[in-house]
């Protein structure tokens, strides 16, 4: 009888802490996250980004990886204005927009794509890795079609290597830098 309690709230700890574990990541959808591309895009994510598993979320057009959420993705984000000033990386044949100015995430966004898709990377954390987020993420966003492209990109990437690089030009960051609207559990 012993025994067989002992092995009952054995199983009912490892089932609490399981359930922990996967809660659900609490974000605040995009503008036009309802966009039949963004549930195109969503539809496609991978299991895994920058080898951290995907997370639930509460959202339309989300995507969470990571135990505390490291990597977040939103699709239907504002498209950035064809003169922006920040550096743009090619992976995968995916133009992004970095935006370095929050001190917790790195923020790229996609650029020639409508709706555009924002990735956020914690840069506090030594397992999401920006450049394999993006590589893995790449199938999923290349569902929606680019219309344009970077003029000059500062780096392009395929399979999280780099291909070519050129020098580009010194740019400001105007974008937001706020922290997505997001509560990770545990």
């Amino acid at each position: 009888m012993r025994a067989t309690l002992k092995l009952t709230a054995v199983a009912a700890a490892v089932l609490v802490l399981l359930t922990g574990c996967a809660a659900t990541v609490a974000l605040t959808p995009a503008a036009s996250a309802t966009s039949a591309k963004c549930a195109t895009v969503v539809a496609q994510l991978p299991d895994t980004a920058s080898n951290l598993n995907r997370r639930e979320t509460n959202a339309q057009g989300t995507g969470a990886w990571g135990n505390t959420a490291q990597i977040l993705l939103y699709c239907g984000v504002p498209v950035p204005d064809p003169t922006a000033t920040l550096p743009c990386s090619s992976v995968n044949g995916i133009d992004w927009l970095l935006n370095a100015g929050s001190k917790t995430w790195y923020v790229f966004t996609t650029y020639g794509r409508t709706p555009a898709v924002s990735v956020w990377v914690s840069s506090q954390d030594v397992k999401a890795d920006s450049n394999a987020a993006l590589t893995d993420l790449s199938l999923a966003v290349g569902t929606i079609r680019a219309q344009h492209k970077c003029s000059s990109p500062s780096a392009t990437l395929e399979g999280g290597q780099p291909v070519t690089t050129t020098t580009p030009s010194p740019t400001t960051a105007p974008s937001p830098t706020t922290a997505p609207s997001h509560t990770p559990t545990k």
